[in-house]
């Protein structure tokens, strides 16, 4: 049982309330009792020794990457992140000065973003370092983007460059807080995802949980300069495009909204955000699958980005 299907199992019995707006399969819950108008939001995530980070990572991006990433998560649904918890497990006989510089690495973080940390946990955990965060955030009812809000003839955009993130873009990312915010207030989306499986794997996120399928532009996809050295060195066959395509932990925003608003959106969006690409990569159609069209035809895509548990083929 990989990770997905693990997620399927587990959700399919979940308990729920009545203030329970947005549960399990979206980038955060929503919840009723934020300020009036507004929902509150409910993220949390792990990074773990050896899947996330080495031991070789400096524990300032450890820290930094963990709270990050939350962070991507409340942007994904154009909120604004408020206060968090950290849990640490650390293993016996772990360095303590090592220990306190992750949690700099989270405070310095959370100090730019203007977000509480208001407690948290220890807790020994075997042979490596497991840093959890939890974050609460907020989010304008009208405003709020949630995957499934994809319509056929949507453009599909993404934000920066994809691909080659293990190079080092996976510890130093930038949450796209303001740049999510910035399209809620000026072309709420219609779906809304961060990129940290890769693009093949979370466009597919929001086609399921919108019902509809999408075509991609091979020559549209915006892929790193990390992306294409790495396919240059490896020599294991992958390409600068598979790359961009199921890397993961790129981090960006990728999200749908009318067509008729691609151009404004862009011209829009490079007035704001000049030094930050946003590119039109697709299109959302009515049936269902994810294909990919290049000069000679139009395929399916059957990568996948990482998915833990899976078992080598």
């Amino acid at each position: 049982m990989d990770e997905l299907e693990l997620i399927r199992r587990v959700t399919a019995e979940l308990p729920t309330t009545e203030n329970v707006v947005v549960g399990a399969g979206d980038d955060c819950a929503a919840l009723k009792g934020g300020r009036e108008g507004s929902l509150l939001l409910f993220k949390t995530d792990a990074v773990v020794e050896g899947v996330h980070f080495t031991s070789e990572t400096p524990p300032e991006k450890i820290g930094r990457k963990a709270l990050a990433r939350c962070l991507s998560d409340i942007a994904a649904m154009a909120g604004t992140p408020t206060a968090a918890l950290v849990t640490a497990g650390l293993p016996e006989g772990f360095d303590p000065e090592r220990a306190l510089a992750v949690s700099r690495g989270v405070n310095d973080l959370a100090r730019r973003h203007n977000v509480a940390i208001v407690g948290g946990e220890t807790t020994t955990n075997p042979e490596r370092m497991l840093i959890s965060i939890s974050l609460l955030g907020e989010a304008l009812e009208d405003k709020i983007v949630l995957r499934s809000g994809a319509k056929a003839g949507d453009a599909v955009f993404v934000s920066g460059e994809l691909g080659g993130s293990l190079e080092g873009k996976h510890l130093d990312f930038e949450p796209r807080l303001e740049q999510a915010r910035w399209l809620a207030d000026h072309f709420k989306p219609n779906a809304m995802i961060d990129l940290s499986d890769g693009l093949a794997s979370d466009l597919r996120h929001i086609l399921e949980a919108s019902g509809v399928g999408a075509e991609l532009r091979s020559a549209s996809v915006p892929i790193s300069r990390a992306a294409r050295q790495a396919a240059a060195n490896s020599g294991n066959g992958r390409t600068p495009l598979n790359r961009a395509l199921s890397d993961g932990e790129d981090f960006e925003l990728l999200f749908t909204l009318p067509s008729r608003d691609a151009v404004p959106v862009l011209d829009g969006w490079k007035a704001a955000f000049p030094d930050l690409r946003l590119t039109c990569v697709g299109r959302i159609l009515a049936e269902p699958g994810l294909r990919i069209r290049d000069d000679k035809q139009i395929r399916p895509i059957d990568l996948d980005g990482y998915v833990h548990f899976k078992q080598p083929e």
